[in-house]
């Protein structure tokens, strides 16, 4: 990704409790979507919220602080995103998935086809 593209990006909310085969939720999301080739995946913990059954979550209370809610955020190509969607389902049985616009205002790294980019996103010699 280059800045300037136009790019989409998908949130998954689910419970850090939420388990898939004994594994968590948003674990097996991130592992789908490198399987799948994605760019990357990066889970955020929230300190606190709710969801459909209007039940706080939150750290501030130890016995509400065992199933804290967490976003799973994939940025890529709209055509990757969109092809991805379908392997979400069975996995997130509760929780909210979203997807939205968003365009690139600075890629940091490497490029997928190995090369190098400066601090300003410009490809380098290797």
């Amino acid at each position: 990704m280059r800045p300037g593209d136009a790019v989409q990006r998908l949130t998954v909310f689910v419970g850090e409790a939420d388990q898939w085969k004994h594994r968590p939720v948003y674990s097996e999301i991130v592992q789908r979507a490198h399987d799948f080739g994605l760019s990357g995946a990066a889970v955020f913990r929230g300190l606190e919220g709710y969801g459909a059954l209007h039940r706080i979550h939150t750290s501030r209370i130890l016995s509400l602080s065992e199933d804290l809610p967490v976003a799973v955020v994939i940025v890529d190509e709209a055509e990757k995103i969109q092809a991805f969607l379908p392997r979400l389902e069975g996995l997130v049985t509760a929780g909210l998935a979203i997807v939205d616009d968003v365009t690139v205002v600075h890629a940091f790294g490497k490029r997928h086809n190995g090369g190098q980019t400066d601090r300003a996103g410009r490809g380098t010699e290797s």
